[in-house]
């Protein structure tokens, strides 16, 4: 329940910045904050981050229809509250970029996604121009990492793997 409730107002919060930002940064010039640390910024996506994978968004969608699945499926043998945040950060980044690649234009599985936030520089020659479903997807991926690190399971107890002395 908590992961289905973060990923969907992950999703909603994600497809209501871009709606937004469509709505008042379509040609206009970026929108400078912080002193410049962060613009705003209209950027349309056909690829993955860094602008890898262009012209495959087809695959790109495909991928997250994958990721959603997955993450569908091992929802039903969670118990862990730090991988229920986790997973729904992901679910619900990975289905708003879904959402932009199945509605937005050029077309079904070939949309565009729109990015909005760009770091230290207006046209994401720093870092590239990012959205909230991004920043869900990696802030999820590190918890993801973590969790694993620190040898918590699905269910929510520690893996049974400890290191003694004569281990080292």
């Amino acid at each position: 329940l908590l992961l289905a409730g973060i990923a969907a107002l992950v999703l909603v919060a994600d497809i209501v910045t871009k709606v937004v930002a469509v709505a008042r940064l379509e040609d206009r010039e970026p929108v400078e904050l912080l002193g410049g640390a962060v613009y705003l910024v209209l950027v349309r996506n056909p690829g993955a981050a860094f602008s890898l994978a262009t012209g495959y968004t087809w695959v790109l969608s495909l991928v997250a229809l994958v990721v959603v699945v997955v993450i569908i499926r091992v929802a039903r043998r969670l118990r862990s509250t730090g991988w229920a945040v986790a997973l729904g950060l992901v679910l619900g980044g990975a289905l708003g970029n879904l959402v932009d690649r199945v509605f937005r234009s050029p077309g079904p599985l070939q949309g565009h996604v729109v990015d909005v936030v760009s770091l230290f520089a207006p046209d994401g020659s720093v870092w590239p121009v990012f959205n909230l479903a991004d920043s869900c997807i990696v802030s999820g991926g590190v918890l993801l990492v973590l969790l694993a690190l620190r040898g918590r399971e699905l269910d929510g107890t520690r893996s049974g793997r400890t290191t003694t002395g004569s281990d080292a």
